[in-house]
């Protein structure tokens, strides 16, 4: 699975610093991290792109890839197996 790799990409995008490692399968994402706002999401996909080498298309993205940092590596597990 992808959740530790994902959750350094979210402090390196988001400057969480060490508080991205307190971050857990369930937690929340959208509405409940701050820095994740629509400019931040770009920068995310864009460095989730480059570290896993996968094309994330428009269509790819919904609330739900974004509602946990579980839900986040899942769709990348599930694009890399695509």
């Amino acid at each position: 699975m992808q959740l530790e790799s994902v959750k350094t990409i979210l402090g390196d995008v988001l400057s969480l610093g060490s508080s991205a490692q307190a971050l857990t399968r369930d937690s929340a994402l959208l509405g409940s991290i701050p820095e994740l706002d629509s400019m931040a999401v770009v920068q995310l996909l864009t460095a989730l792109e480059e570290h896993y080498g996968i094309t994330i298309e428009d269509d790819d993205i919904s609330a739900h890839t974004f509602a946990t940092v579980g839900s986040l590596a899942d769709f990348i597990s599930d694009k890399m197996a695509a």
